[in-house]
């Protein structure tokens, strides 16, 4: 027997004084759907998902609920106006005894009901507005960027909770892990069309590049069947008085075909320069220790950044992450132990909340306003890493075009918004960069940019990010705060540092993993894993570990000769007692990275 759909979208098409959107769009959602909704920032993902809801209507076409379907939407900008707490907000439309499940989503989600709407942050809104819609728990959920302004517990909560649903929905997300893990089907949205696949998002990148060949293939058979035709027409004027007017018209034909085709948006022309080198030694804090109020950032820690390094810092929303790149950068002051930053630093910041930029400004104003770019004399150029650029064709290299230019900024959409950043940040000469949360909103064809772009810089990285896929692809160093002034540091990005962590476990807890591991079937068990291609991360450890093991090597034998003196303990008991401890920890340190150098060197040769 048919399944009844969800929903329904019949013949849609939709203008914003323009180019069409949607033209002539049909889209079914079947009961138990996992849905990826994909494109590049701008192509109307968000635009696509208020018509699924019933917030936008459509030029023309229909849209299908069957009666006694609900549809939940989580938008990116929630209104609570009219709501006193994120509670009352998050509870609209359930019984009163139903008060549980806001609190179980906003245990698993980290936000507090009884908070203010007056004093909520945006992602505080963003948080109750998806524990509402997990509350309600409708037929179809409708999810707009839902781990935007989430920490990675707080995604992994939201993960498996919706593995574990029966519903429907439809999900926008940066998220590539997120993505893969939950989805069965993709939408892309591609210059106007909706395109869909029966397979999750860990298939959409081979999917696009099979549809950009086929289309470049029927490009090029176009273009060379055009200049055939063409060559005839010429030729033939020549050689005969009348030409054959059926094959003149079949000409302008193909010609118009092919001016139709719909060139495909090209990457961003992002670029980095780090201009001059930096010192070796980027930061160091020694023995430090925050606390605001009745909140410890950081206990008795202490860490070097060395030039080129790509220091990930990762740990629950509140936890002080964008306090601890403040104290790193020397913008505020520690309550115990020194902070030291290295010499030549250019830094260039990149922060989460968009303060840079001005809302209310057009984009134009945005990048000529900034005294850092103005050239004088010239209000339509600004300085590109020390040279006059119109400002037009540098916004067309960031995918702005040129209407967009005088529009404000607050009519961009997050993605938009993250680009512009990004035009700003890489306008000038930098050797540090600070990146609070870059990766929010941003397609999938820019973040690979952005991140072949972090490979390659010379300068050094201090990134924050919950987005695990990208920390796995840039950080060779994660910093995890943990709460209660705990931080510790891990080789690698997130995956490394949750082997690491494990690895580090009470003996008990990590023989049950092992043999919740071995508990397989044994032809499961003796089929040989695929071999992986190394990653950015393993390169650079490999790469790295030479000079870490030498390092360590050296500061042992240090060690060694100072505790070869026998009357140390006597004379300094507290130094020897530091000493002893140092030597204990780089010997255990010296250990793993011989194991870790082993590994990828085996790795690498494979």
């Amino acid at each position: 027997m048919a399944q009844i759909p969800l929903l329904q979208l019949s013949d849609i098409s939709l203008t914003f004084g323009g180019d069409p959107i949607f033209d002539r769009l049909d889209l079914v959602v079947q009961p138990g759907d996992r849905v990826a909704l994909v494109g590049r920032n701008g192509s109307g993902k968000s635009t696509l998902m208020k018509v699924m809801a019933g917030l936008v209507e459509p030029d023309r076409g229909e849209r299908t609920v069957p009666t006694g379907v609900s549809v939940g939407y989580m938008e990116q900008d929630p209104d609570l106006s009219g709501f006193t707490t994120l509670g009352d907000y998050a509870a609209e439309g359930l019984d009163p005894g139903e008060m549980y499940k806001v609190e179980r989503a906003g245990e698993g989600l980290k936000f507090d009901p009884d908070r203010p709407v007056g004093t909520a942050s945006g992602g505080e809104r963003r948080r109750a507005a998806l524990a509402r819609l997990m509350a309600q728990d409708p037929e179809l959920m409708l999810l707009d960027e839902p781990t935007n302004h989430l920490d990675i517990e707080a995604i992994g909560w939201l993960e498996d909770e919706l593995k574990s649903t029966r519903k429907g929905f439809v999900l926008i997300s940066h998220d590539r892990r997120f993505l893969n893990e939950l989805t069965r089907a993709t939408l892309w949205i591609d210059r106007g069309m909706v395109r869909r696949q029966e397979q999750g998002f860990a298939a959409f990148e081979a999917w696009r590049d099979k549809v950009w060949e086929d289309e470049d293939m029927q490009r090029h058979k176009l273009d060379r069947k055009i200049k055939a035709e063409a060559r005839w027409a010429v030729e033939g004027i020549s050689a005969r008085r009348k030409r054959n007017q059926g094959r003149v018209r079949a000409l302008q034909d193909l010609r118009a075909e092919r001016a139709g085709m719909i060139r495909r948006q090209g990457a961003a022309a992002m670029d980095l320069s780090s201009g001059q080198t930096s010192g070796k030694k980027v930061a160091e804090i020694k023995n430090v220790s925050k606390a605001f109020e009745d909140v410890t950032i950081l206990r008795d820690f202490s860490l070097t950044v060395q030039r080129g390094d790509r220091v990930a810092i990762v740990g629950p929303n509140g936890v002080g992450k964008t306090s601890f790149i403040r104290l790193l950068m020397g913008e505020i002051a520690p309550d115990s132990g020194t902070v030291t930053l290295g010499t030549n630093l250019l830094p260039a910041v990149f922060d989460q909340t968009r303060a840079k930029l001005d809302h209310d400004a057009s984009l134009w104003e945005n990048l000529t306003g900034d005294p850092e770019m103005r050239v004088s004399g010239k209000a339509d150029q600004i300085l590109v890493r020390g040279q006059p650029k119109h400002v037009v064709g540098y916004l067309k290299e960031f995918l702005f075009d040129e209407r967009q230019a005088r529009a404000p900024v607050r009519a961009l959409s997050g993605g938009e918004k993250a680009r512009l950043l990004l035009a700003k940040i890489m306008a000038r000469e930098s050797n540090l960069l600070v990146l609070d949360e870059p990766t929010n909103d941003l397609d999938v064809e820019t973040l690979d940019l952005l991140q072949d772009l972090l490979g390659e810089y010379d300068g050094t990285v201090l990134l924050i990010s919950h987005d695990r896929d990208f920390l796995d692809r840039v950080a060779t160093t994660t910093v995890a705060l943990e709460g209660q002034g705990r931080a510790t540091v891990y080789a690698g990005g997130w995956s490394d540092y949750q082997a690491q962590k494990r690895a580090q476990e009470p003996g008990p807890a990590r023989d049950v993993a092992k043999s919740a591991g071995s508990a397989k079937p044994e032809k499961q068990a003796t089929k040989p894993a695929p071999r992986k291609a190394m990653s950015f991360t393993e390169k650079h450890r490999l790469e790295a570990l030479p000079a870490e093991i030498e390092k360590l090597e050296a500061e042992i034998a240090k060690l060694e000769q100072l505790l070869a003196d026998p009357d140390l303990f006597t004379r300094e008991p507290v130094k020897f007692k530091k000493a002893t401890e140092a030597l204990v920890t780089r010997q255990e340190a010296l250990g793993k990275a011989e194991e870790e150098w082993l590994h990828l060197a085996e790795k690498a040769e494979g």
